[in-house]
Parts: C-alpha cells; sequence; structure tokens
C-alpha cells in the first residue's frame, strides 16, 4: 500500500505551510513519513499549517524558494529521498499585481529547487507540482492532454509553462531516464491538477474560501467576478494521492513514468462558479452572493483536463463527485466555524476515511 511506501521515508515538501502543502504533510506524518518542510511562514489567519500544528510534527526551513543558496543548504543537510516541489505564487490575480515576484518564485524557484538536486544528487524521485493552466488555452472546450501545446495570457499561467519548460530541459540534460543509474539517479516528473478545495484553504481571491468567510464569517456578501467560468473542480485529497502514487512509482526506479501528468476530475465535475455558488448556499440558508465582473484581468472560460493516462498508466482515479466533494469540504468549514470538533482530529479522519476509499 501507499502509506507502507512511505513509512520512514525522508520527503522534501516546498511550500508546505500553503493549503495544498499542509495536506500532504499531513497524508505524509499519517504514513510514518520523516518529512521535512521548505516554505515561507504561513500568510493567512487562520491557516492550515497552524490547526494541524505542523510546525511542531515535522522539520521545518521557513525561507524564500527563490534563495539558490538556501535551497541548497537545504538539499545538503536533509539529503531527502523524495522531493514533492510544491512552492508557489499560486494566484492568477495576483501575477497582474506583481508579474516579477510570480516568474521569480515560479520559474526560477523551480530551477533553484532542480539545481540543488542536480548537485547534492540524493533525491530518487522528484515531482514539480505546476498547474492545469499551463496550456495554451484557445477556447475550444476540448480536455487538455499531456501532450497539448503550452502557453498562457496571465502572467501566473506562464510563469508555470515557463517551469515545465526548465523541468523538461533539467529532465532532457541532467536527469535523462536514458542515463538513469548511470550518471545519476533520480527520476524527475510534473503534475497539472485541477482547481482543488478542502478544508483549511483561507486563500485570497479562491472561491471556496470566500464563499466560507461571507457564509460563516457573515461579514459581507460573497462577490463573484467570473460566474460563467468551468473549472476542474476536484478535492484537495484527490490529485495529492496522484503526486504521492506518481512519487512512489518514480523512487522504484520507473523510467518510463517521467514526464508531465494531469490530474483531474470527472467530467461531471467541471462546473461553472455560479453553480458552485448555489451549491453552497444550500448548505448555508441565508446567504447571499452578488456578480461584479473585473474584465480588467483576464481569466480563461473553459479549463478542463483529460487525466487518462493517469488513470491507465498510474491506475489512479477520481474518488469524488461534485457533491462529495463539496460535501467533505463545506463540512470541513462547518465544523470549524461552529467549534464542533478537534479540527485536526477532523482532518486526520477525513485523510484516514479517503484512504479506506483507496483500498475499498
Amino acid at each position: 500500500m501507499l502509506e507502507d511506501f512511505f513509512s520512514g521515508k525522508k520527503v522534501l515538501v516546498t511550500g508546505h505551510t500553503g493549503f495544498k502543502g499542509s495536506w500532504l504533510s499531513e497524508m505524509l506524518l499519517l504514513s510514518g513519513s520523516d518529512v521535512v518542510g521548505y516554505s515561507l511562514p504561513p500568510n493567512t489567519e487562520p491557516n492550515l499549517f497552524s490547526i494541524l500544528d505542523l510546525k511542531s510534527q515535522m522539520k521545518n526551513h521557513f525561507a524564500d524558494i527563490r534563495d539558490y543558496k538556501k535551497a541548497l543548504d537545504i538539499m545538503k543537510k536533509e539529503k531527502p529521498e523524495i522531493v514533492i516541489h510544491m512552492a508557489a505564487q499560486p494566484l492568477v490575480r495576483d501575477s497582474y499585481d506583481d508579474p516579477v515576484y510570480t516568474y521569480e518564485t515560479n520559474l526560477i524557484g523551480t530551477v533553484n529547487v532542480l539545481q540543488a538536486m542536480k548537485e547534492v544528487g540524493c533525491a530518487k524521485a522528484a515531482v514539480m507540482i505546476t498547474t492545469d493552466k499551463v496550456y495554451e488555452n484557445k477556447e475550444s472546450g476540448k480536455p487538455f492532454k499531456e501532450e497539448d501545446r503550452l502557453g498562457a495570457h496571465d502572467p501566473y499561467s506562464a510563469s508555470k509553462a515557463c517551469a515545465e519548460i526548465a523541468i523538461q530541459s533539467y529532465t532532457n540534460s541532467f536527469f535523462n531516464p536514458e542515463t538513469f543509474g548511470v550518471s545519476h539517479n533520480t527520476l524527475v516528473a510534473s503534475a497539472r491538477a485541477g482547481n482543488v478545495v478542502g478544508g483549511g484553504d483561507w486563500s485570497k481571491d479562491r472561491l471556496v474560501p470566500d464563499m466560507m468567510k461571507a457564509f460563516y464569517e457573515k461579514k459581507e456578501v460573497l462577490v463573484i467576478r467570473n460566474p460563467d467560468a468551468i473549472r476542474p473542480w476536484q478535492h484537495v485529497l484527490d490529485p495529492l494521492y496522484g503526486y504521492l502514487l506518481l512519487a512512489k512509482s518514480l523512487h522504484e526506479g520507473k523510467k518510463d513514468l517521467v514526464g508531465a501528468w494531469n490530474f483531474a476530475p470527472e467530467e461531471g465535475n467541471c462546473i461553472s462558479v455560479e453553480a458552485i455558488v448555489k451549491k453552497g448556499i444550500g448548505s448555508a440558508p441565508g446567504s447571499r452572493y452578488s456578480i461584479q465582473r473585473d474584465p480588467g484581468k483576464h481569466e480563461m472560460k473553459t479549463l478542463m483536463l483529460d487525466a487518462s493516462k493517469a488513470k491507465k498508466r498510474l491506475r489512479w482515479k477520481p474518488e469524488f463527485g461534485i457533491d462529495h466533494c463539496l460535501d467533505w469540504t463545506f463540512s470541513w468549514y462547518e465544523r470549524f466555524y461552529e467549534k464542533k470538533e478537534v479540527m485536526k482530529d477532523y482532518t486526520d479522519k477525513q485523510i484516514r476515511n479517503f484512504i479506506e476509499m483507496k483500498k475499498g
């Protein structure tokens, strides 16, 4: 089983203080991994990293991924067997306000991790997380496949497409599967997932966190900018399990798995922003929303991924339909805001229940 494999393995998670990074770190800790984190401190209050008390459970390096010397020092000191690189500036709208920081973090930060792995040579497997937004989107409505052309409109998406090119370059030049076991011992892949949701996300300008603040804190009416936008919504545990499955397979020396991978929900999860909001209102009666479009910051209308490669070759599959996904998400926030449960215990319960689903 996957959790048996990760027991005792040393895993470096960059971006471990973020929403996805915190969930991943907790999954690894429950599997018995020796988890090392490399990230800036949490940038929201509240935040899942603190709720799960991850600072006391794992080794933490609080530093900027743009600092190559620091990245190299951490790699030399920790010598992880597995690297999962998630550190990023993850917001499309923020990328318009500060494109230089976005490119530095998402492109140069990725190069720093790759170069540190090359110099130290300790990692057997590396999974580099990018985004579903790396593809050149001509609004055809068709799901993107891994071999489709990269391209972007906004600085965030472009920075991640650039990161994909850098990953491919390092793979060809330094981590080539054809020379695996001869000139190097590292296999690298990239992972592209859809719009993830789940408990414990308080990032700004994200739909579900904004919904939960509006519905439970009742400070303001929820404002949505792009109600018709269609996205591949998925619970955070689904793609994270895919990342771990990919890391395990690379660690086992499966050279044919080097490359890019989509992790996406079934087509029924690809629904509009406004449809998600209406489902949320159903769980929080009396809540309201308004539409205030912002044409100044372009966002794609339709975005879907084809995950048939992961389904066929990794035997990965998404567990959550849209209603199941949102039920787990809304129930987490309901318990948090109404103080019904210790949230670390409830988060661990959701992880264990998910793992049991995978065994079934």
